[in-house]
């Protein structure tokens, strides 16, 4: 479903992606872990055909998302670092927009719609200004746009942040149920989230890949709850403990 090639992207003098490689396949849900400017963003960004690689390729299903990249947005849902969305609208209003803008309409569109606000848990936030709304329930809002036309791979950027721990269970519940057929990526500063969903985890620091394995060999590297205590246990601590600090 996902084969990211060698892809590099600079700002200025500074490599934050630096030949980035590895593939994603329906079933897969793959956890996306790194310190704070490790480069989990920027590669979230050239999935989802929001940034273009500096060189090396990006393909979603059959699609390049350089030359074909509206047919490849058809096949992700992007949930964006902060989760915006429109603060003026109603969470319904906002993923009914969002379904209109990919050429959704009529009954489809409100069946779509409403499908996504439930599985996101949305409840009478639904018809509540999106302004107004606390951080957990703004980003359900914008979780419901991604999944609303129900797309094959999923790009969720801390897809969990700011939610309480009922609101994370039930975000982790719709992640499992969703991976049964779609690909997923979730990037999270949570370890707890590693075994809670994930099937695969990828560590990246200084814009490169340093861990690609399953869970529990990844829990074997990781003694406390704090992403940069599981980054000292890894195999190559000197790069690691410069990235975390």
């Amino acid at each position: 479903m996902l084969i990211v090639d060698s892809v590099v992207k600079t700002f200025g003098r500074r490599a934050a992606v630096d030949r980035v490689s590895f593939e994603l396949a329906t079933g897969e849900v793959l956890g996306f872990l790194g310190p704070n400017g490790a480069g989990k963003t920027t590669v979230m960004r050239m999935i989802a055909g929001r940034l273009e690689p500096d060189s090396g390729r990006v393909q979603v299903g059959a699609f390049d998302m350089l030359s074909d990249r509206r047919q490849g947005q058809r096949l992700v849902g992007y949930l964006p670092e902060g989760a915006p969305a429109y603060r003026t609208m109603t969470p319904r209003e906002f993923v009914g927009f969002c379904l209109a803008a990919r050429g959704w309409s009529g009954r489809d569109l409100v069946l779509a719609r409403d499908r996504a606000l439930e599985r996101a848990r949305l409840g009478e936030a639904a018809d509540q200004q999106v302004g107004t709304l606390s951080k957990g329930y703004k980003r359900r809002a914008a979780l419901a746009a991604a999944i609303a036309h129900d797309p094959p791979l999923l790009v969720l950027d801390e897809p969990t942040d700011g939610l309480d721990p009922n609101q994370k269970h039930e975000v982790r519940a719709l992640i499992r149920e969703m991976a049964a057929d779609k690909a997923i990526i979730v990037s999270t500063h949570i370890l707890e989230e590693v075994p809670a969903v994930c099937s695969r985890v990828i560590v990246i620091a200084e814009g490169t890949i340093l861990v690609d394995e399953n869970p529990d060999e990844f829990a074997s590297r990781a003694r406390t709850g704090r992403l940069d205590d599981a980054f000292r246990s890894l195999t190559r601590p000197s790069k690691l403990d410069e990235a975390a600090a």
